[in-house]
């Protein structure tokens, strides 16, 4: 928290020549949500059918200790915070597919990749908790 109040107060003290210097950035994002799809990013438990599940890689974008816990079968672990820093540690090719909980940190993770360049991630909409009651397959 401190650290965002950290930077508010720097961006406020830099004054609108701060916003000339963020116009690429809201653009891109700008972009890039008016042209995308509404599904556009997102698979449904209810899609996981065997193939799917067999062809994709699962990154669980929650802590260690859930991770241990309880995860799904083959996937890895990744941090949401540490995706952007960690892209290289996933194909850029084929299905990836981040999940978490209930799909919220997952989510955000997934949408910085997007921005990042990665089309092919997805976010498992619902979750693990999603997954562990609606998906078509689990082995």
């Amino acid at each position: 928290m401190k650290a965002l109040r950290a930077l508010t107060i720097a961006l406020f003290a830099a004054g609108p020549g701060f916003a000339v210097q963020a116009d690429p950035i809201a653009e891109a994002i700008a972009d890039y949500m008016d042209f995308a799809p509404y599904e556009a990013g997102i698979i449904l438990p209810a899609q996981l059918d065997q193939d799917v599940f067999e062809a994709a890689v699962f990154v669980d974008t929650r802590d260690a200790q859930q991770f241990a816990s309880v995860h799904i079968p083959g996937a890895v672990n990744i941090e949401w915070r540490e995706i952007a820093a960690r892209l290289d540690e996933f194909p850029d090719q084929g299905m990836v597919i981040f999940y978490c909980n209930t799909g919220t940190l997952s989510a955000q993770a997934t949408f910085a990749a997007r921005l990042l360049g990665r089309e092919n991630v997805l976010v498992l909409q619902t979750g693990l908790l999603g997954w562990q009651q609606e998906a078509a397959y689990r082995p």
